[in-house]
């Protein structure tokens, strides 16, 4: 065997430089702000943020390179309009199944700009909505992608900075492909990260990578139906960040402080009602005055002494809860997320550390929670606490094609065990009693909750971290 060189030897000693991409967002939870900078620290890797947001992340000590002048390809948008719709096309056909159809989001005509990308999107649909069709689109995308000013300012910077990976950290942004196609034409590796629970069935997959990071062994089998040249020694099972901090006993506020902070009550017990932004449940605020209701009789036919945490979606700044929140005031606590707004729209309002160590509080200081479908189910269960849904439709509906149904039957609710890990309200004069009945024995549904959560995502949990680095390791080996 030949003898390496010095340069060999000493390029291998060095630390790996990787390099975290952030084309929104919504990635600074799990990435930015748990723990995984200090433990890729702690194993030795030379981390710098590959940051598109407009958050600055050297406030907090990191190291980072802004991303300017990110434009797509006018065509783009289009193209992934009309490969989502393409996917959702194919899923129908081969799963003999409608649900895929409430995952399409309606086309815009509201604008010139928009009406335009939409006529494009349908017109690359009606011409390519096969298997074969799907690929071409995928190709165009990337060949769009190559010809832009952003994918050549994306080559420069590689070129010059040498990362050993290139770790994306949500598969959805458009602005996420050509930072990875110039680290492809660089042979640098690249990885993504698959966001949430719910979104393969979706059709969200926008970036293509040699490596993908999934939550759960449930999640690598739904990438690879949906996905199926995606080969399984690409996939590495690691969990996600989000839940991490809710095994950080470091940052739970004693309950007078917390309490006092808040404005709240030391003699009551508190539940916590999340909310949902305007589109995923415009009657939102409806339900929160049935719930509002059903606690009061509570407390004045059965003696208890409860009252409700409203933590309103973080992305939702509209007055809709007013009227509610004024009139049941000695009842509700607002305790708004700590997100920060710095543009517009949605996607410019961000996370911050101070919102993760604020949500672990709230889970810890509450009772249970109550909802539409959301994943907080998962923060909850992390505390050995309960979670319930709400299951019926409000006779005065501010959208009349809106149903909940829809919710639950979407494709990742299907992962629930057979015996219920949540409780359902299924009108507003039984949401007393299964309150109740929850407060006195919630063992079962609890016991549920934990079976689900391991089918959700990979546990231990709080190791979610640690096994994403061991796997980046294991790449640039």
């Amino acid at each position: 065997m030949a003898a390496q060189s010095p340069k060999t030897i000493q390029r291998q000693l060095m630390p790996k430089k990787i390099f975290i991409l952030l084309p929104d967002g919504v990635g600074l939870r799990n990435f930015a702000f748990s723990n995984f900078y200090k433990i890729g620290q702690e194993k030795n890797f030379n981390i710098t943020y590959w940051n598109n947001t407009p958050f600055d992340l050297k406030k907090i000590g990191f190291e980072e390179i802004k991303i300017k002048n990110a434009k797509p390809n006018p065509l783009t948008d289009s193209y992934k309009n009309a490969r989502k719709h393409i996917e959702l096309n194919l899923s129908i056909k081969k799963e003999k199944d409608t649900v895929y159809d409430s995952y399409r989001f309606p086309f815009s005509f509201k604008s010139l700009k928009g009406t335009v990308k939409s006529c494009f999107a349908k017109f690359f649909i009606l011409i390519n909505n096969s298997e074969k069709g799907l690929e071409k689109v995928r190709e165009k995308i990337k060949i769009q992608e190559r010809d832009t000013e952003f994918y050549k300012g994306c080559l420069e910077t590689l070129r010059k900075e040498k990362p050993d990976f290139v770790f994306c950290t949500n598969q959805r942004p458009v602005l996420a492909i050509a930072p990875l196609l110039a680290a492809n034409e660089l042979k640098i590796p690249t990885g993504t990260f698959i966001f949430s629970w719910d979104n393969l069935p979706k059709a969200t997959m926008v970036v293509e990578t040699d490596y993908y990071f999934v939550w759960s062994e449930h999640m690598k089998a739904e990438l690879q139906k949906y996905y199926p040249y995606i080969n399984e020694n690409q996939i590495f099972v690691v969990g996600t960040p989000q839940f991490e901090s809710h095994f950080d006993q470091g940052i739970i506020e004693d309950k007078a402080q917390f309490f006092g902070k808040h404005k709240m009550d030391l003699n009551k017990k508190y539940i916590c009602y999340s909310g949902d932004d305007a589109t995923t449940c415009p009657d939102d605020p409806q339900y929160l005055s049935d719930f509002a209701n059903a606690v009061r009789k509570i407390n004045e036919e059965k003696n208890y002494s409860l009252g409700i945490i409203f933590r309103r979606c973080p992305v939702d700044f509209s007055g809709r809860y007013d009227e509610v929140l004024v009139k049941n005031k000695d009842l509700i606590v607002s305790i708004d997320p700590s997100w920060e707004k710095i543009g517009e729209g949605w996607n410019t309002v961000l996370p911050t550390k101070a919102d993760v160590n604020l949500l672990t509080n709230t889970v810890y200081h509450s009772e249970m929670v109550v909802n539409m479908g959301s994943s907080m189910v998962f923060d909850f269960i992390c505390h050995d606490k309960p979670c319930g849904y709400f299951r019926y439709n409000q006779e005065n509906q501010v959208d009349k094609n809106w149903d909940i149904f829809t919710c639950y039957n979407y494709v990742h609710f299907r992962s629930m065990p057979e015996k219920n890990p949540v409780f359902f309200m299924d009108n507003a004069t039984s949401i007393a009693t299964s309150i109740e009945k929850v407060l006195e024995d919630s063992n079962e549904i609890k016991v549920q909750a934990k079976e689900w959560f391991k089918i959700i995502n990979q546990h231990l949990p709080q190791l979610a971290s640690q096994r994403t680095w061991e796997a980046i390791m294991q790449i640039v080996k």
